[in-house]
């Protein structure tokens, strides 16, 4: 897949931008500040509608501004040449794929993924599980409708049981009525995310070893609030723990309290593993989780690198390059245009590059 053309109205500090681009490379280079990110947050929206800084799509609209759009021309593998466009209000937002109005997410899924790789997926090792889940439903639900349905389904139902407790009534009848549509839903949820939480660290840890250069294992540990996924042996954890979630007021089993962790060499990266190896780690990650994407959808995704490369050493920054699916489109950030030839970045070829200044795009000479 190749994203041609990128074309911004009102999205955060972006008033209008109207990006072609051409090759494969792309750089957006500029200070702090200036709205490099946000281009990729608008370009990262095209494969679930979801940000990967923000849940709250208000945010993303600009000051003052009742709606924001983007507008997307892409070259697709399976559908040719297609558009996009995703127009984002306070209380919504509304997609058109081709002309047509998409009213069904599911149908849309898998269908143009992207992958971010972030300064901040740092804390995806350092950070709390609730940043951790977000990441593997983002990932999982990109790429799988029913995943969407059986998250979307739990989460209402929990939302409604805890809204119960929170109250300090409710009848068994009434609890009940939510704990059989939330049961089934999160025994779902767990055996899926325990199928591609296995899936994605096999490929992690390929991506590891050629990251670190040493062969030192690393992996993915899947950690599940409750063990035994079956809608029968969650019901009834729900039903003999109710009491107790009325002493705490909210749902105290279940797959919104799951986690993961990542290992290096047997041990516990959090606590065990330098910077170095925990930067490796996420990029890792990140490159897992695009080679998943394109044998799930059969689609190349588009890379979007936001100044993430800048604290590596030479060694494991020019390793990152060369473990890049050559096929796939590059669109990154900077503060600094890429290294000069004899540097990591050399050999790469050309990259177009666009001066972001205050919201503003201008093509530069290619470097």
């Amino acid at each position: 897949m190749r994203l041609r053309k990128l074309t911004l109205r009102h999205f955060r500090n972006v008033g209008f931008a109207a990006l072609e681009f051409s090759g494969r490379q792309h750089f957006l280079v500029g200070a702090n500040g200036q709205g490099k990110t946000n281009l990729l947050e608008a370009a990262g929206f095209l494969t679930a509608l979801r940000s990967f800084r923000t849940t709250d799509n208000k945010l993303l609209v600009g000051i003052g501004q009742h709606c924001a759009a983007l507008a997307f021309e892409i070259e697709h593998e399976r559908q040719g040449d297609t558009q996009v466009t995703i127009k984002l209000r306070h209380d919504g937002k509304e997609l058109w794929c081709d002309q047509a109005r998409v009213t069904k997410l599911a149908e849309y899924l898998g269908k143009f993924p992207t992958v971010v790789f972030s300064s901040q997926d740092l804390l995806l090792v350092r950070g709390s599980p609730a940043g951790r889940r977000r990441w593997l439903d983002l990932t999982l639900a990109a790429m799988d409708a029913g995943y969407l349905r059986a998250l979307q389904t739990a989460t209402r139902a929990l939302a409604e049981r805890n809204a119960l407790l929170k109250s300090g009534r409710g009848s068994p009848a009434e609890f009940g009525a939510f704990e059989q549509a939330l049961a089934p839903a999160a025994a779902e949820l767990i055996a899926l995310r325990s199928d591609g939480l296995r899936a994605l660290g096999k490929t992690l840890k390929e991506a590891y070893a050629r990251l670190s250069g040493d062969g030192e294992p690393a992996g993915l540990v899947y950690e599940p609030n409750f063990s035994e996924p079956s809608a029968e042996s969650l019901l009834a954890r729900l039903e003999s723990g109710r009491a107790r979630d009325q002493q705490f007021r909210t749902t105290l089993v279940g797959p919104h309290r799951d986690d993961f962790h990542f290992n290096v060499k047997r041990t516990v990266a959090k606590d065990f593993a330098s910077e170095g190896q925990q930067r490796s780690l996420v990029l890792s990650l990140r490159l897992a989780q695009a080679a998943w994407f394109r044998a799930k959808s059969g689609i190349c995704p588009v890379l979007l690198a936001d100044d993430v490369l800048g604290e590596l050493d030479p060694e494991r920054r020019a390793r990152f390059w060369s473990a890049i699916d050559p096929e796939s489109q590059v669109i990154a950030t900077g503060t600094q245009l890429p290294t000069a030839a004899g540097g990591p970045d050399a050999g790469l070829g050309t990259w177009q590059v666009f001066e972001v200044s205050d919201g503003a795009f201008s093509e530069k000479a290619a470097a």
